[in-house]
């Protein structure tokens, strides 16, 4: 089982400061280029099965405009991530986040798998519940 060095640690640290900061100011062109494409995404749809696509880059930066709108700041987001390195360049992030929405506290679990590149960490798969609305739900084989 691979241990990560604190210095590994660190960087995943680091990496989420800087998206969580891109994400506050609505930077959606930049938090796409923390990212690997074609990305893979698996969530569930609403009263059926999980369901999963693979977007492009600028299938992300539409749904990502229309989920953050001009960002998150101010939504009083708090997040807790417990990363779980799988290898030095595969690590997969859970997230446990609470935000402030129109005066309600909402919380969230998701998953983010970071890999390692030549020019840092970047996000390739995201696992989120709720994402799946008018989804086609995932079949076998």
């Amino acid at each position: 089982m691979y241990e990560p060095s604190n210095e590994e640690l660190k960087s995943v640290e680091d990496w989420f400061g800087q998206y969580d900061a891109l994400a506050e100011q609505g930077e959606v062109e930049k938090l796409a280029d923390l990212a690997v494409f074609p990305m893979n995404l698996a969530t569930d749809v609403p009263g059926a099965f999980a369901a999963v696509q693979q977007w492009t880059r600028e299938e992300y930066i539409e749904a990502m405009k229309e989920a953050m709108g001009g960002g998150t700041a101010g939504l009083g987001l708090e997040s807790t991530r417990t990363p779980h390195f799988i290898s030095q360049n595969l690590v997969l992030v859970e997230t446990t986040a609470t935000m402030t929405i129109e005066g309600r506290r909402e919380s969230m679990r998701y998953a983010d798998l970071l890999v390692r590149t030549e020019d840092g960490w970047a996000f390739q798969t995201m696992v989120q519940g709720g994402w799946g609305h008018g989804w086609v739900p995932a079949k076998r084989g």
